[in-house]
């Protein structure tokens, strides 16, 4: 009994110092004890971003059938932002690990002003089509005409506002690669409270603020994530992490640019393959009507709730793969990945079983129309029967990125997704008419093959040589 209370102790003192974000070597010591310490930050980081998800569907179903339809197809044209958002910040992660791992601290901060100044020019670019284009871009996604009209400022204030999106994942990828994940999960935690507050403030209106109806769920949550980018900017230039951002390395450096576009280059792409086809999938969706297009996104909100966890683990896989590489210790970094996984396999494995079983339980927390509910539970039963292999997956992939080499995922999503994901989600739902049933299937499937694919690919080695 004494050693399970010292173990308990442990656990929790080991809890406190990952949340708290005391400085730790992790090119040392136990590979367990590094897992823990930067997943459970991650972990919960990956929590909040998702919330900002379930906290906008639950209060924007209380609006309409077309209010969920149109975050649905605002969300698929949003991942693209995010394509190039998780592209470079797979580039920050692994480039920033990586000097951290070899004692560069200077040269940390100035890959990480290159990496602010990049996702402010792309999000400039994103910002002029979102406010000019916002009804063009729901009618090529799909969208009914009332639909339209009751959403587009949602899409024009989500999309206008996106450097508030961008920012917030590249510095948070800034703060995971110096290993001070706490710090990224801290950023979260005040853009969650703010939006949290404010959806049903600007949603429904109070007082002297409006009803914006869905819109008001875009404002709440770009006042939440700028309100983080600040916290984080402020962060940097104070020095409260293991980097600190001076005003000389406010400059351009083409040398530092161009190698951090390079790097980043395989991710966007690895991350445009997958959301592109997810763009496209949602358009097949559109084909069988709102109802069930709102059950379809009402479920990959709930499923992105969960993977967010092994997200974390993967993130944490990636941090340790780049450090380690930096410290010349890659054996250590393999063995990184193959415990993570196994974390990541068993807690994907449980919520699976509880989604397989509660599945029409858990829609119904967001709405009680018969239909949404049975396609959304459909979605949900089928997408999470492949859940152990997801979280197995999303680690092995990851750490190919942590260590540079983003052309191989890149690879893989390739196939993946276009040649086998696509081609089969639209025989299965439109020619052999399976329906919905038959998008859910192409998921499974894709998703299973890209974690059988990066296995094999992992246990060659040759990321172990990629230099950043």
């Amino acid at each position: 009994m004494q050693s399970k209370r010292i173990s308990f102790r442990q656990f929790l003192n080991y809890l406190k110092i990952a949340v708290s974000g005391k400085e730790q070597d992790f090119t040392t010591g136990s590979i367990r004890k590094a897992v823990f310490m930067l997943s459970i930050p991650m972990i919960l980081e990956m929590l909040m971003e998702s919330i900002f998800a379930i906290v906008d569907i639950f209060y924007v179903s209380q609006v309409s059938v077309n209010a969920v339809a149109t975050i649905g197809l605002t969300e698929s044209v949003i991942t693209l932002v995010y394509a190039v958002a998780i592209g470079l910040s797979m580039a920050a992660t692994a480039i920033v690990a990586r000097r951290i791992g070899e004692k560069d601290k200077e040269g940390a901060a100035q890959a990480a002003v290159q990496v602010i100044f990049l996702g402010v020019i792309v999000a400039a670019f994103i910002s002029v089509i979102g406010i000019v284009f916002p009804k063009d871009i729901l009618s090529l996604m799909g969208g009914e005409p009332d639909l339209i009209e009751e959403g587009y400022g949602y899409t024009q204030v989500l999309l206008g506002g996106n450097v508030t999106i961008m920012l917030l994942f590249l510095i948070n990828a800034i703060f995971r690669g110096a290993g001070d994940a706490s710090v990224a999960m801290w950023a979260l935690v005040v853009s969650n409270g703010l939006n949290i507050f404010l959806d049903p403030l600007f949603i429904f209106g109070l007082g002297p603020v409006p009803a914006f109806g869905v819109k008001g769920a875009a404002i709440a949550t770009t006042i939440g994530r700028g309100t983080a980018v600040v916290f984080q900017l402020l962060v940097l230039f104070y020095g409260w992490s293991r980097i600190k951002i001076a005003f000389k390395d406010i400059v351009l450096r083409v040398s530092v640019m161009l190698n951090l576009i390079k790097v980043s280059l395989g991710g966007i792409g690895q991350f445009l393959i997958g959301t592109s086809s997810w763009v496209f999938l949602m358009r097949i969706m559109s084909e069988f009507g709102s109802e069930v297009l709102a059950g379809y996104t009402i479920a990959i909100r709930v499923i992105m709730f969960t993977m967010m966890p092994a997200w974390g683990m993967s993130n944490a896989a990636a941090t340790l793969v780049g450090q380690n590489l930096g410290a010349k210790k890659p054996d250590r970094a393999e063995k990184s990945v193959w415990k993570t996984g196994k974390y990541s396999a068993i807690f994907m494995g449980l919520v699976s079983i509880f989604y397989l079983i509660f599945a029409p339980e858990i829609i119904g927390l967001f709405t009680q129309e018969s239909e949404v509910v049975n396609n959304g539970a459909l979605c949900l039963r089928i997408i999470a029967a492949g859940y152990i292999f997801y979280g197995y997956g999303m680690v092995i992939i990851n750490a190919f990125n942590g260590a540079g080499d983003t052309k191989t995922p890149t690879y893989i999503n390739f196939f993946c997704f276009w040649i086998i994901q696509l081609p089969i989600a639209y025989l299965l739902a439109l020619k052999l008419n399976l329906g919905p049933l038959g998008v859910f299937l192409a998921i499974t499937l894709a998703e299973v093959l890209i974690t059988v694919a990066g296995i094999i690919l992992f246990k060659k080695g040759k990321w172990k040589l990629t230099k950043v």
